[in-house]
């Protein structure tokens, strides 16, 4: 059984086929180039455990540059370092180091909607790469006013920012970790009745980097995903 939507289906309900349009072939390119790069990634390397930010008053924003003494363990919000969790965090590694060599952005990130040791819902970084990063987002509406992560993690919109700056500039919201990140894209990961289970954030030094066939290899990856979550 599937355990995603169809292309035409995810591109529809994440509304990018209103920003894109139709890039379900090139979608569909990049999804058979994954299907055939992740089994021969089996050794990906794990992380289970990552440096992390320390937050600034109310664990609103990221104090960038100054890292936390402990480093976030994955183990425990994944109930231990099972061997079921260790084969889906390799295969979620072997995607993000696809998607890294096709991209060549400076920072992508997998989600998962789940809930903490303290019982709230949260989106939880799986995997990823680049410079260290916040561990968790809040699912809740009073997060998503400054968090484009807990916003599509809650609505299943995508959010696609080439110019921060000028999003900014706007009045729009934004968490800012990495103040040198230019653009941004944060997308949904849905299962097969079309439930939000997760997301993806992309994230990069340069403005206008997400076009309609960059948005193509992410839309192949945030179909793929969903398989491999554990």
């Amino acid at each position: 059984m599937s355990v995603t939507l169809s292309v035409s289906d995810y591109l529809r309900d994440s509304g990018l086929a209103q920003q894109f349009g139709d890039i379900s072939a090139k979608v569909a390119q990049f999804q058979q180039q994954l299907q055939q790069f992740i089994p021969a990634q089996s050794a990906a390397d794990v992380k289970w455990q990552y440096q992390v930010p320390e937050l600034g008053e109310g664990g609103a924003c990221s104090l960038f540059g100054q890292l936390a003494d402990e480093p976030y363990d994955l183990s425990v919000i994944l109930g231990g370092q099972t061997a079921a969790n260790e084969k889906a965090l390799q295969k979620l590694s072997a995607i993000v180091a696809f998607y890294q060599q096709h991209s060549a952005l400076d920072w992508f990130g997998i989600y998962q909607a789940r809930s903490n040791v303290a019982g709230e819902p949260v989106l939880v970084k799986l995997a990823y790469y680049g410079a260290a990063s916040r561990a968790e987002f809040p699912l809740s509406s009073e997060f998503a006013k400054i968090s484009n992560n807990s916003t599509v993690g809650l609505t299943g919109k995508a959010k696609v920012i080439n110019d921060v700056a000028a999003y900014l500039g706007t009045g729009g919201e934004y968490y800012t970790c990495d103040p040198k990140v230019q653009a941004e894209a944060c997308l949904p990961l849905y299962n097969q009745s079309g439930k939000i289970i997760g997301i993806v954030d992309a994230e990069d030094f340069n403005k206008n980097v997400f076009t309609a066939d960059a948005m193509a290899l992410l839309v192949a990856v945030c179909l793929t995903i969903p398989a491999y979550l554990p």
